[in-house]
């Protein structure tokens, strides 16, 4: 497996994966990064990170039917693995170190 330690939108589209479950494919996972992030999300950027995360074994992804509506094409649909899983609660753990580091009275002047 290649390295683990994932970048901000890396992280960002593994939780996307996460969240939307069995219904993860790279337009889905596009759109909600969209509405969620507020950002320009670019579908080559989501199809670019999706096979990188898939090289670093964190998510695998496995063809669905052929649909009328999608002109007999096939969706690819992405799951977390169990290194993952993984990868997202030791970023979520070392995030929560981090923030209860900071002293309260930091945030008082802000």
């Amino acid at each position: 497996m290649k390295g683990t330690n994932l970048g901000e939108f890396e992280e960002l589209v593994l939780l996307t994966v996460a969240a939307l479950m069995e219904e993860a494919y790279s337009v889905a996972v596009c759109d909600e990064l969209s509405n969620h992030t507020g950002r320009s999300v670019k579908l080559g950027v989501v199809h670019a990170v999706l096979n990188r995360l898939e090289e670093k074994g964190l998510v695998k992804s496995q063809l669905g039917e052929a649909t009328k509506t999608r002109g007999g094409k096939r969706k690819r649909f992405y799951q977390l693995t169990i290194p993952g899983k993984a990868a997202l609660v030791n970023a979520k753990s070392m995030r929560d170190q981090l923030w209860d580091r900071i002293p309260s009275l930091a945030w008082k002047n802000v």
